[in-house]
């Protein structure tokens, strides 16, 4: 029997809609069948392109990297320095939260504390974590080489402490309905804490 014909869009738009449901419902609470209803796919097409709902959850969480990837390039490219970038590119996100009724958050933070038992899952969102990170370090360490970043500390490590901070304030902000607690971890560390004034 002739392998079916596969299509990229279909496994994209299966994807999004994936991210679009563990966002508000979580991994446990997302059904395959709720997926395939949202998407307009048909039940058995969803085995051609995934082996289980395991792995679909790590496409998934590396579907959501690659376009939450894709944005901070995005942002970062049209500022006028590094530091602007970083600023933009969280009041970008919290404009996104603002505009979900503070719901979904960050789907990386939301499934890592969901799927500790799954490695396959653990991985990609390690990963994710692992491309946010170093993408943070390289915009923090060109701010350090233009004087806009401290130099006393590492960038790898102000790039820890900030996202660390950041996705500790997503889930105030979803309790709070709010965006206070990430305003305050933008104006307490890029605005403060990172700046060449207070090294020494």
């Amino acid at each position: 029997m002739a392998r079916p014909r596969l299509s990229e869009a279909t496994r994209n738009l299966l994807l999004q809609e994936g991210v679009a449901s563990f966002l508000v419902q979580g991994y446990h609470g997302t059904g395959i069948k709720q997926v395939l209803d949202q998407a307009r796919v048909p039940k058995g097409s969803f085995y051609n392109y995934f082996k289980s709902k395991e792995d679909f959850g790590a496409a998934a969480i590396q579907h959501y990297a690659s376009c939450f990837g894709e944005e901070m390039t995005r942002v970062m490219t049209g500022a006028p320095d590094p530091v602007t970038g970083l600023r933009s590119f969280f009041e970008t996100l919290m404009g996104q939260f603002e505009a979900s009724g503070y719901a979904g958050g960050c789907l990386i933070a939301n499934l890592g504390g969901e799927l500790e038992g799954s490695e396959v899952c653990r991985e990609a969102i390690a990963e994710a974590f692992g491309d946010w990170h170093k993408a943070t370090t390289d915009a923090l360490r060109e701010g350090q080489s233009l004087g806009l970043v401290r130099k006393d500390v590492e960038a790898a490590e102000l790039a820890h402490l900030l996202i660390e901070a950041w996705e500790g304030a997503v889930i105030r902000m979803k309790v709070e309905r709010s965006l206070a607690p990430l305003r305050r971890v933008v104006a307490r560390l890029i605005d403060d804490y990172f700046s060449p004034a207070d090294q020494g």
